[in-house]
């Protein structure tokens, strides 16, 4: 009978320590895929408030750059040289905030995706046209405030589309 004894203590100490073993590899592997849950989940969610800031920012600074534009309107009246001084001191500021702009539309463009990348640079060309609008209404081309005026709807549209893409971007995430 001590034989038996024996046998049943040796079979159920390895039993519990087999069942210890599995435990422990069970809750290792547990917490490792908690912490690679949770890892990932911090990653996608400093990811999605980077492209939130950059969108932000590219979107705020497009606005600065439409107030510009619709100063350049109301300085452009009469063609006198305080209007072409005004004007000259509108395209100093503009050129700043077009600095300002391009930096924005970099950091989109760093954060993506392509869809959003696409719709900063389409909004940052948007600028072109009113910039040369705006030094040939300086120069003193007749035609220009026309230009510059058609100018700011197309440039408001790329704003809008750029808005929408960043939207439907985070709403995926």
């Amino acid at each position: 009978m001590s034989d038996n004894a024996l046998w049943i203590a040796s079979l159920t100490a390895g039993t519990a320590v087999l069942a210890s073993w599995v435990t422990s590899w069970g809750t290792t592997r547990a917490a490792r895929i908690q912490a690679d849950t949770v890892t990932t989940a911090q990653r996608e969610e400093r990811r999605r408030e980077a492209r939130r800031t950059a969108y932000a920012n590219l979107i705020e600074q497009a606005q600065r750059m439409g107030d510009l534009y619709w100063k350049v309107t109301h300085a452009h009246t009469d063609g006198t040289e305080a209007d072409r001084a005004r004007l000259v001191e509108l395209r100093e500021r503009q050129r700043d905030e077009y600095g300002k702009l391009r930096h924005c539309v970099w950091i989109v463009s760093l954060e993506g995706p392509e869809t959003v990348a696409y719709a900063a640079d389409t909004l940052r060309h948007a600028t072109t046209p009113p910039y040369r609008a705006l030094e040939a209404m300086i120069e003193g081309d007749p035609s220009a405030a026309d230009r510059f005026e058609a100018c700011r709807d197309p440039f408001w549209q790329s704003v809008i589309s750029f808005a929408a893409a960043a939207r439907e971007v985070l709403r995926q995430t």
